[in-house]
């Protein structure tokens, strides 16, 4: 299990994924709060569940849950460093979900509601899964 953990931790990126790393966690924190908890003009987790729910995402109180829980926690991950890979999974997994259940038709501007955004995110997201969390994480500090 020790090597599991070292090869999950590993990373070889610098202080350039550190920066994004943080910064896109923030973006996520605050959406997942949002959902959440109703912070920042959301809806909490009553109304996510009924518009998700009315977007054919079901049971949608569920699909809330698991959509806040990831940005939420996996953002809170992000900004410090600490299972980087396994929140990058989680997190590009709920923005594919976006993206193809509510984005993808309003094509690709965020004028229209597009894909835009997320797809933008889906990047940082990415990056840190190939590369890791960066020289300034608990990741690094784990795997030595």
């Amino acid at each position: 299990m020790n090597a599991f953990i070292k090869t999950l931790a590993t990373t070889r990126a610098g202080y350039g994924l550190t920066i994004l790393r943080v910064l896109v966690g923030i973006i996520f924190v605050a959406h997942g709060s949002q959902k959440l908890f109703g912070w920042f003009g959301g809806y909490g987790l009553e109304g996510v569940a009924q518009w998700m729910e009315s977007i054919g995402l079901a049971p949608g109180y569920l699909m809330a849950l698991m959509a806040g829980s990831a940005e939420f926690f996996g953002g809170l991950a992000l900004i410090v460093g600490l299972l980087v890979r396994p929140a990058a999974v989680a997190l590009t997994f709920t923005l594919v979900v976006a993206i193809f259940s509510v984005h993808i038709s309003n094509g690709l501007f965020m004028a229209d509601n597009g894909y835009e955004f997320a797809l933008a995110l889906m990047a940082a997201t990415l990056a840190l899964l190939v590369e890791g969390a960066g020289r300034l994480s608990l990741d690094k500090r784990i795997a030595g």
